[in-house]
């Protein structure tokens, strides 16, 4: 049988409080000159009780929010508070000896004060100008010439969403060669896309099956790395604020098609990669008087027009086209039209 460390923690903390209880029982039975062990047993097991319950959120809860916020926080902002942290405690200790003498109580306080004062202002300096201090670390190594390093740049990661894996096309870009750095998938997003495949819905789970299947062809055939990553934004619940929040702390963009996200992210400052851009940005110009082919399949909206579609799905609405429905044949372009839903291009034959 296993136990976890928050039921370990519960025990140990119940018996210290409980143990605390019992002395501090004794001390006031003695004070009141009553029944010592009534005292003892009652604050005892009021120190048990209130042990057993406070003790994970004074002790396992906040570490683990704190080891989640080091195990998402960028390593030059990590080394710049390690560095800063270190900068305080020599200032501190610096100032502790002559700090020391000063009258009671301030010779008692004032060191330990000065300690968390110096900690706190040099790690924040540090960490807001921590590029300014890899360059200089950077430049001072042995062997390199000033302003000019060796190293390769850290790596640049994309924050992947679930709406952009199960779309699909991340694959066929990922191929291109046009993506730079590491496509990241955060183990909330996959455990987003396991609940929408598991779906009662047929729709959506068809839907979370192509996104894993498309997850499992890109981790085998893209040419850029691909990482699952145990980082995590404890702080907030939905997925999107996660997303966005975990943005942040990386300084990196995210690649979405849902425009909620798109636009909540870009409130708050993080770049945003949008896939239905990029492919209305990458569509053919088509300007008047142009010729084009294309295979007639259904009725347009208005009387005697026809509509069918280019290779990357732009609609083409024909006049006089409805005569000549499943024909594939030449039209000249007599408009183009850029709507919120992408290109309509609008042609005779």
């Amino acid at each position: 049988m296993t136990f976890s460390t928050e039921f370990i923690f519960r025990i140990l903390g119940a018996i210290a409080a409980a143990v605390g209880g019992g002395m501090l029982g004794r001390s006031l039975a003695v004070s009141l000159r009553t029944d010592t062990e009534t005292y003892v047993v009652i604050i005892g097991l009021l120190g048990f009780l209130t042990g057993l319950i406070v003790t994970p959120a004074l002790t396992v809860r906040p570490l683990r929010k704190i080891r989640n916020q080091l195990s998402s926080m960028p390593s030059g902002r990590l080394a710049a508070y390690v560095v800063g942290t270190f900068f305080g405690l020599i200032v501190a200790a610096l100032l502790s000896q002559p700090l020391s003498f000063l009258p009671a109580p301030f010779g008692q306080i004032a060191p330990l004060a000065a300690a968390v004062m110096f900690i706190y202002l040099s790690s924040m300096v540090l960490a807001s100008r921590q590029h300014d201090f890899q360059a200089i670390f950077s430049n001072l190594r042995p062997g390199l010439q000033w302003g000019k390093g060796s190293e390769e740049p850290e790596e640049s990661y994309i924050l992947l969403d679930t709406s952009v894996i199960i779309d699909g096309r991340i694959a066929d870009i990922s191929k291109t060669g046009f993506l730079r750095g590491v496509l990241l998938i955060p183990n909330f997003v996959l455990l987003e896309l396991q609940h929408i495949a598991d779906s009662s819905d047929a729709l959506r789970r068809n839907r979370g099956r192509r996104g894993l299947d498309v997850l499992s062809m890109m981790q085998s055939e893209s040419p850029i790395p691909i990482r699952i990553t145990d980082m995590d934004a404890t702080e907030v619940r939905d997925v999107d604020s996660k997303l966005v929040s975990l943005a942040r702390h990386l300084h990196c963009p995210i690649m979405t098609n849902d425009y909620n996200l798109n636009r909540v992210a870009e409130l708050q400052g993080v770049t945003v990669l949008n896939i239905n851009d990029l492919a209305n940005a990458v569509k053919a110009a088509y300007l008047p008087g142009e010729e084009l082919q294309v295979k007639i399949i259904q009725d347009g909206k208005e009387m005697g027009q026809g509509v069918g579609y280019l290779e990357d799905g732009t609609m083409v609405v024909i006049e006089d086209g409805q005569r000549l429905i499943n024909q594939t044949m030449n039209v000249t372009v007599t408009k183009v039209l850029q709507t919120t839903a992408g290109r309509m291009i609008f042609a005779k034959p």
